[in-house]
Order: C-alpha cells, then structure tokens, then sequence
C-alpha cells in the first residue's frame, strides 16, 4: 500500500492511496482459502473445493468484500501515521469508470483511490487560573413566598354555582359543550363535552373567552374566533371558525384563606410547612439561573480565550441546523426578518458567528474532558435516562424504546451531563467571585440590560 499526501490546506488534507493488485491478489487468496472450509458444493467433499474453482463462483464478490477492506484499512493507516483527528468521516472518491472499476474487479489493475477529510484544529488550552468570572446569588424574600402563595391560591380557588338565571362575567368558570366548524365543516378535535372554561384565563384560541360574558346556563350562542398563525395544528393554524356553543353551568370564584386548611387541601401538614416547601422551590429557580448565568459568563471567557479556526464542514453544520431552526420559528409565528429588525443578510451572519462560538467551544470542552479524563458513567446516563422517563408519563414504554433503538438520542443525554461536568471542572480552577442581587437582576437578559 503506498500513500501519498497531495493536499494540506489548513485543516483539510488529502491523499492519495495506492494499493497493488497483487496485494489485493494475495488478500483474495486468503479469503478464499478461508471460505472453502465453510462452502458446500455439489461434486466436492467439505474443504476440497478447489481455490480457482471458488475464485470462479466467487471472486468478484471477495474482491469486493476485499476492496472495502483495504480502503478501511487505508484510512486508519492514514489517521495513525499521521496522528490526525477527525472532524467528520473522511470521503472516498474510488474508481468510477466502468473500465476502471472492472479491471480492479478482475485483478488486473492496481487499487487507486483518494481520502479527503478535514481535521480538527490543534488545541492549546488557557490557564484556567486566568479566569475570573462572578456569581450572582439572590435570596428568597418573603414577599417572593407570598406572591407565589397567591398564584397556587388562585390556581386552587373553589368555584360556586351562580344559581338560576345568573350570567356569566370575567373570571367565571363556564361549563361547556361546543362543535367547531370551519367554512360551515366541523373539523377534527373541534368538539368538546363538558369543558370548563374560566373567563379571561387565556386557555383559549384569542377571542373565545371573551364571547361567553354574559352567557347563562342553558344558552346556545355561536362564537367566532380565528386560530393564530403559529398554532400548532398547520391544518387550523391562521383559519376563521365559528362554535356553536351551550352553556351547561355558570360558576363564580370563592375567595380563599390562605391558613393551615388550605395548606392541608393541597397535602402539607400546615401552612408553615406550605411557605417552606415554596421557598425551596423558589431557591431551587434562583440557584439554576445564577448557575446559567455564571456558565454563560464562563464559556464567555472561554470564548475569548480560544480563537482558531474550526473545521469548514462542522462550521456549516452547525449553522445549517440554527438557520433552518430560525426559519422554522419565524414561519411557525407568520414573521419575518423584517419584522425581527433586521435583514435576511444580516441574520446569516449573526447565526454564522454564533455556529462558529458554538464548534470553537464545543472542541474547547471536549479537548479539556480528553486532557483531564473527564468522564460520564453509565449510572450518570441511567439517572438522566430516568428523568426523561418520568417527564412523558403514560408513555414511558414508547420513549424506552425510542432510546435503545436510537444511539444518538443516548449521545443526547450523556452530551449535557459531560458539558456540566467539564464546567466544573474549569470553576474549581477558575476565580469564582459572588454578588448579592435582587431578583430582577438575577433573571434580567440581555435585551432587558440593553433596554435598562
């Protein structure tokens, strides 16, 4: 086998590979030899078949099963010899000339193909010691616990029958039954039975709601409303419907005690045990978003601390999946570019530089995994696996499956618990400052610091 390097342009290299057809001669002998043990054929006993007989009924196919060997073993020749990584899998140009390929085929010519693949960049990798980021903490304030109260108070208020004759107003509760149409048609899951609505919750397409003040129970009424553009039925996304609703029940809100009983009504001991558990889970959202802000201000630094050139191929993968999830988005919501203050130019530049931070950081992070055996354990994946499993209730099985048969939805969940891991890593090297903010500092974005 002779190789030969004909191109080295930045990260791209190619070479040109060489293989005898003696060489590929000698293979096929060797796997023909092999076979004749294993094939059955009339008028020969087991192992007597002889070889020339077999290349006869067999030949092109070993020679194929031969060549295919041989390329493998060219490119991880190439890959060894030259110490290379790989960005994506190399591309092999073989012979496609019908001549060509029937002389190779007969064992007539030599093997000669082309290996073109792109490399991923040398790596050096900054002092972590440098870095300096700040953590921004928050804590729970009484007023946040009882704020948070009056939600869970308000999604639990008790509801009363208005009693005869009584209409229905802003935030009543209104049961039911409705058969929606479209162009006079009633369409697939437009019809409902005993549906309770409350008034001006937003539960409904816009419009809905606001159509049934002033409805008794009893009454029919025909209400028309328009499905927004970015529904997520394409089939009603944007269209006009009229519903013929009635009436079933017309309910008012009771006020309610925020008091030990309530707290019981929802399953805690008293309402001392109620405010601790919603502090906790308050403190639980205030720890994840001082945690993505401190890893947004690390990878930040990360950022402007490794600048190299990516790998052409992996840059426009990356960019190919933000642009076309961009897209997606905007048509979802029936807007534009323009509505987005901005130009169509503009934004592929914008998610161009974004698929560049994200390749550079993406090799930045898995080169310090490499370099400091930073690895995910099988029980870290079963954990996450477990996560997901409980987040589709009823359809644990389905989703089961979904993961064995599909190694890339694994890669999907063992990808994060790596990255996280990593982080951490770089914090307990890195010089973690913290500062006391309030709640809307601590959840501002950076349009909303802009706009400040």
């Amino acid at each position: 086998m002779e190789v030969t390097q004909t191109l080295s342009d930045g990260l791209k290299r190619e070479f040109r590979v060489v293989i005898p057809a003696r060489e590929l001669d000698e293979k096929v002998k060797e796997r023909l030899d092999a076979l004749k043990n294993r094939v059955r054929i009339n008028g020969f006993r087991p192992g007597k078949v002889p070889v020339e007989h077999l290349r006869r009924v067999y030949g092109r196919a070993v020679m194929a099963e031969t060549i295919d060997a041989a390329v493998n073993e060219g490119n991880a020749k190439i890959v060894s010899d030259n110490q290379l990584k790989l960005a994506l899998a190399p591309k092999i140009t073989l012979p496609t000339e019908p001549a060509d390929v029937e002389n190779v085929l007969a064992g007539k010519s030599d093997l000669a193909f082309t290996v073109a693949m792109e490399i991923l960049p040398a790596i050096t990798l900054a002092d972590f010691k440098t870095i300096s980021v700040e953590k921004l903490v928050a804590d729970v304030s009484d007023a946040e616990v009882e704020e948070a109260l009056g939600r869970i108070a308000d999604q639990n208020r008790p509801y009363a029958d208005k009693g005869e004759g009584a209409k229905a107003a802003q935030g009543d509760r209104v049961t039911i039954s409705f058969v929606g149409k479209i162009a006079g048609k009633p369409f697939e899951g437009g019809t409902g039975e005993d549906i309770a609505v409350q008034i001006g919750s937003g539960t409904f397409i816009p419009g809905f709601e606001d159509q049934l003040v002033g409805i008794g129970a009893g009454e029919q009424r025909i209400v028309k409303a328009s499905f927004p553009a970015n529904y997520m039925s394409e089939a009603l996304a944007g269209k006009d419907a009229e519903f013929d609703v009635t009436a079933k029940s017309i309910e008012a809100p009771r006020e309610v005690t925020i008091d030990d009983e309530f707290a019981k009504s929802l399953g805690m001991e008293s309402l001392a045990k109620l405010k601790d558990a919603v502090r906790d889970r308050i403190k639980r959202e205030h720890d994840a978003a001082s945690r993505a802000k401190l890893k947004r201000a690390l990878l930040d630094a990360l950022d402007e601390k490794h600048k190299f050139e990516v790998s052409p191929s992996l840059l426009e993968q990356e960019f190919e999946n933000l642009w076309k999830t961009a897209q997606d988005e905007l048509k979802s919501q029936g807007r534009t570019f323009a509505d987005e203050g901005t130009t169509e130019e503009a934004a592929r530049e914008e998610y161009r530089r974004i698929a560049d931070r994200r390749v550079r950081l993406g090799l930045v992070l898995a080169e310090i995994g490499e370099k400091n055996n930073i690895k995910v354990t099988d029980e870290e994946v079963n954990r996450a696996f477990s996560e997901r499993l409980r987040q589709f209730p009823g359809q644990e099985q389905r989703i089961y499956e979904y993961y064995k048969s599909n190694p890339e939805a694994l890669a999907g969940l063992r990808a994060p618990i790596f990255e996280e891991k990593v982080v951490d890593f770089i914090l307990e090297l890195a010089k973690v400052s913290e500062k006391s903010v309030s709640r809307e500092e601590l959840y501002r974005t950076d349009e909303d610091a802009k706009t400040a």
